[in-house]
């Protein structure tokens, strides 16, 4: 096959002590923002971000945008990033010069501190305490934990047991700086683990809190832990091209476009796994934010999935949801043509079935017509060619992009409810997780629309179904499942989106796997006692499970929208501990502020003997925070 662009470099001495930087050639430079000052009412950067962005932004709890709070602890670069034309609010920021665009971003970040650009030299552990063991274990794979993406982990694989959970500690924190984007670790058993933050990926001593060494990459990913010809290696995605580095050191091997050969390819936001000899990357391009522009031609980018050869990142297969969107005969109430199919995107990771060499993805809605059978769907893939060995369509004509407001009923000029279709956003945001049961192999699904789907892993044939609640948008199940000792462990976000949601049922609940008979269930309450009240945003209406769970010995390490992490028996649903991680946190880099917020996203960890919860997740007006806290027994 093929090689696309592979670059390598080495790992360069900087800061203090020697430290080791690992930077790609050619990487996204660091750019740090403004020194923290007074900001000019006339900046002219205030008056684009009120042309171009605040119908939006300054009214998160309704069009699911983050919030100008929020947006203003983003870095430089990531806000350049999602402003490109192949970022997510590119076509809305299309009508923007190029100075519009540099003085909306230096508006932004006129009021952050400056980050030291290497800011991990504070956290360098001693020369003696970088070492990662070539022959450590994986513990954590990455999200999914291990291969079936279970999410679950024994007491002998954690180091800590379900009786220990009920008393923790804060052992340490780490502030990145910027803004949280929810990233999970994965994990060594000589206590190393790997996470993305403030522009880094990093690995991290967890007894004392210590980086060992840092890659400089503007990620949100999981990294993905896995062996290239007996080298652990992370796997993550950077812009759009995929990065391969040396566990050990941080040196990069090798980096390639993560993007497919045919059409425009997208983001990757569920983060890549390890199949056997590739590298399985998830493109999530959709236009459902460009759908807000009412100028915008309706909608085009779809979702795809690009396996990659692990040993050099050259091309081996792609797969597309559908075909390039071409004009579809429909015209909006502004006279703009509209075009489709498109959307299906693929924002979760994907699960290996070895067994079977399948590949699976789950998939979103569409985003414009006409429909396609791909949309909030369970999608098998041969693992050597991409091609479709079965799928399973959960709802069809689910055709909604973010100009549509299902629940007001005032929808934009591009919304295609109005062109036919039942638009609820109700698609797969979670991942696929590999079980079995009576020796029946299941994969099992979770959907916004608070349903669990049981489906036969050899064609795909519905097993059984349950649902909860009624979703919405946000789930209803967001962003992922887990399951062990034969449950289904199905957290439910229901956020009242707009206001009030009375069908709304925000909690954790269990099926059993083989039938599908509901077990216990423990229900969400909202907590703004004292200075929560305030410090939490939409603090009585976001308190429910939107990140995706970890399972610890039995124990349901889950955490909710409102900053809790809440630990409950798997066996009966007890309560076992509830922390508060909300406000300020005191941190081993104390030159970078840190302060928890909402849990959401891949948040939740375990390994090395302890919990670890990246707190402060900023988006759909959700609270923000940096917060990386590894918590451990008392």
């Amino acid at each position: 096959m093929k090689l696309r662009n592979p670059i390598t470099a080495g790992v360069l001495g900087l800061g203090a002590g020697g430290a080791a930087l690992a930077i790609a050639a050619l990487a996204t430079p660091m750019l740090a923002p403004a020194a923290v000052g007074q900001v000019s009412p006339d900046h002219p950067g205030a008056g684009v971000y009120q042309k171009a962005c605040a119908v939006c932004h300054d009214n998160p709890g309704a069009t699911r945008a983050a919030a100008i709070s929020a947006i203003k602890l983003m870095p430089a670069a990531r806000l350049n990033e999602v402003l490109a034309p192949t970022g997510i609010m590119g076509p809305m920021a299309a009508s923007l010069t190029p100075k519009e665009k540099t003085d909306l971003v230096a508006w932004l970040t006129a009021g952050q501190a400056t980050a030291p650009a290497q800011w991990t030299d504070a956290l360098l552990c001693s020369a003696d305490k970088r070492g990662v063991s070539a022959s450590a274990s994986i513990v954590s794979l990455g999200f999914g934990v291990d291969a079936s993406q279970t999410r679950s982990l024994s007491a002998a694989q954690a180091g800590i047991s379900k009786a220990q959970l009920g008393n923790l500690s804060v052992a340490w924190a780490i502030a990145f700086p910027g803004q949280g984007s929810g990233t999970g670790a994965s994990v060594l058993s000589d206590g190393t683990l790997f996470v993305t933050g403030g522009q880094r990926l990093i690995a991290v001593d967890a007894a004392t809190g210590c980086v060992k060494w840092a890659y400089a990459a503007n990620s949100r990913n999981t990294p993905a832990l896995g062996e290239i010809n007996g080298r652990k290696v992370l796997a993550l995605s950077v812009a759009r091209d995929i990065h391969v580095v040396d566990a050990a050191n941080g040196a990069l091997i090798w980096k390639a476009s993560g993007q497919p050969v045919d059409g425009t390819g997208g983001s990757i936001r569920g983060g890549v796994i390890f199949a056997k000899d590739k590298i399985i990357v998830p493109l999530s391009a959709s236009g459902v934010a460009a759908g807000m522009n009412p100028r915008f031609e309706c909608c085009t980018g779809h979702g795809s999935v690009v396996a990659l050869n692990a040993a050099d990142g050259s091309h081996a297969w792609e797969y597309h949801t559908m075909p390039e969107a071409t004009y579809n005969g429909q015209v909006n109430s502004l006279g703009v043509k509209q075009q489709g199919p498109s959307g299906a995107p693929i924002w979760s990771v994907p699960v290996f079935d070895a067994k079977r060499n399948l590949v699976i993805v789950t998939s979103g809605e569409n985003t414009s017509h006409p429909g396609t059978d791909t949309s909030d769907a369970v999608i098998a893939l041969n693992a050597g060619t991409g091609r479709v060995a079965w799928k399973f369509q959960a709802m069809a004509a689910d055709i909604w992009n973010m100009s549509c407001s299902v629940e007001t009923g005032q929808n934009g000029p591009n919304c295609p409810v109005l062109f036919g279709g039942d638009g609820r956003d109700y698609d797969f945001g979670a991942g696929a997780v590999l079980t079995s049961a009576n020796g029946k192999d299941i994969v099992l699904a979770g959907q916004k629309s608070g349903h669990a789907w049981a489906l036969d892993a050899d064609s795909g044939k519905v097993l059984w179904s349950q649902r909860v609640g009624e979703g919405t948008a946000l789930g209803g199940v967001h962003w992922g499942i887990a399951t062990y000792g034969g449950k289904l462990i199905l957290p439910i976000n229901d956020p009242a989106l707009g206001g009030t949601n009375p069908k709304a049922k925000p909690g954790v609940f269990t099926f059993d796997v083989a039938t599908g008979k509901p077990g216990w269930s423990y229900a969400a309450t909202a907590n703004c006692e004292g200075a929560r009240a305030t410090a939490v945003s939409g603090c009585t209406s976001r308190y429910g499970f939107s990140a995706a769970p970890v399972v610890v010995d039995g124990a349901i390490v889950g955490a909710t929208l409102g900053g809790e992490v809440i630990i409950l028996d798997g066996a009966d649903g007890r309560m076992i501990n509830r922390i508060d991680t909300v406000g300020p946190i005191p941190t081993l880099n104390k030159d970078v502020a840190g302060k928890g917020g909402s849990i959401d996203a891949h948040s939740i960890s375990a390994g090395a003997g302890m919990i670890f919860i990246n707190s402060g997740y900023g988006q759909f007006g959700q609270t923000a925070g940096n917060v990386l806290i590894a918590y451990k027994p008392k």
